[in-house]
């Protein structure tokens, strides 16, 4: 079967986005698939580049910076992918046709590419779906529901139109496609984040001993810090647990908030906590793999059930995970239900306080833990797992057999 995934980020991106994009295009390549990705880059100088990477045809397209850039040249960019990837790569596009279309929201911009694909190609598309913006942004406080806000609405609305199949990332999200978008035709089911369970890193590397921190229990947070993570949360179990000397709390990222948030340790007088600059990928896995303890915080006021990225490098280490969310939030039940972790409700600091004591006190509860999270891995977010679901979903046992032999005649 030919696959095209069509993604903004992908490798060498380190974004989390982009290592499950890469995994996935991977597997299917395993499986004996041919796989194209598709994506924006800021890093080449022609319109357009077309390499094999690994196996996988990989086309880029020439776009200006997305991450980092202010928001309203970010939003100008993204509104202008789909026109931008079809201008440039039109013609291989109409020489390479394929059988299935994914693509990866965020962002929300890439409805009209699908749609142009799915005509001249007439086959079905898959929307793996993290982000349900723009509503997110609404709850968050980031964004008001006015000219703009309708405007990235009917965006939304499109990329859903161009999908014969929705994977939301966590059965809570469910709710928004019965209620709020009856009128959605697509299906939608639940698709969870994935990894290659069998890419474990080395837990040898040396990290504790560079950055000071033996003989320590280390609470260990990657991924972005900005608005919508809350890490103010992150700052205040600090402060509540500054007398203990043999816990540290080590981040590890980049985003708006981490000058704001510095300058509030500093403020306070931390010493168990430290922001570190973002690592590359295999920095930092070999980094996360030597510490103890996995971290999550989310905004409570966000109704969505994200699940971050960095959960699955967690449950690929098998660390026990800390998770400060909304109290509706499904890794609530996930994490306590599984007893791969302790998940609790963002605001109630007292619970997040008493939890991070029994976590940074038992060595048994963390090793009991985080057995069960790696299993959680190998079971619920393995990427094998997640790339046959998506096509069994589209096309069923019967419609897969049919296409791999009208290919092989």
């Amino acid at each position: 079967m030919r696959i095209l995934l069509v993604v903004v980020y992908y490798p060498p991106s380190t974004t989390s986005a982009a290592q499950m994009m890469r995994e996935l295009a991977l597997e299917y390549l395993r499986q004996g698939h041919h796989v194209t990705v598709a994506t924006p880059s800021d890093a080449i100088r022609e319109a357009v580049s077309i390499t094999e990477e690994d196996g996988v045809t990989v086309v880029r397209v020439r776009i200006g910076v997305l991450k980092g850039s202010n928001k309203v040249v970010r939003l100008w960019r993204e509104s202008r992918l789909s026109e931008n990837i079809w201008r440039a790569a039109r013609r291989y596009f109409q020489s390479n046709p394929c059988d299935l279309i994914v693509y990866y929201s965020p962002t929300i911009f890439f409805g009209e590419l699908v749609m142009r694909l799915k005509s001249i190609w007439e086959c079905p598309s898959y929307l793996i779906l993290r982000d349900i913006f723009p509503e997110w942004a609404v709850d968050a406080g980031v964004l008001r529901k006015g000219l703009l806000y309708r405007y990235l609405k009917r965006k939304e609305l499109e990329q859903y139109a161009a999908a014969d199949l929705i994977g939301a990332e966590a059965p809570g999200n469910l709710p928004y496609f019965r209620e709020e978008l009856s009128g959605i035709k697509s299906r939608v089911e639940v698709l969870y984040n994935w990894l290659d369970t069998d890419d474990k890193p080395n837990s040898d590397s040396g990290w504790r001993q560079r950055l000071g921190l033996e003989g320590k229990v280390v609470f260990f947070y990657g991924g972005n810090i900005g608005v919508a993570q809350d890490m103010d949360n992150i700052v205040r179990l600090a402060a509540g647990l500054r007398e203990r000397e043999d816990i540290f709390f080590l981040l590890i990222g980049s985003g708006s908030e981490v000058k704001r948030l510095n300058e509030e340790i500093e403020l306070l007088g931390l010493s168990n906590i430290r922001i570190h600059p973002v690592l590359a990928q295999r920095e930092y896995m070999e980094c996360l793999s030597e510490f103890d303890v996995g971290m999550v915080s989310l905004d409570r006021r966000l109704k969505f059930n994200n699940f971050p990225g960095k959960l699955l490098g967690y449950v690929l280490c098998g660390k026990p995970i800390l998770a400060s969310v909304s109290s509706s939030h499904d890794l609530i039940g996930m994490l306590n239900g599984e007893d791969a972790g302790i998940a609790c409700a963002n605001g109630e600091d007292d619970q997040l306080l008493v939890a991070a004591l029994l976590l940074a006190s038992d060595d048994g509860i963390r090793e009991r833990m985080g057995r069960n999270a790696r299993a959680l891995g190998e079971n619920i977010f393995s990427v094998r797992v997640i790339a046959k679901q998506i096509l069994s979903s589209v096309f069923g046992a019967s419609g897969n057999v049919e296409i791999l032999a009208r290919q092989k005649s």
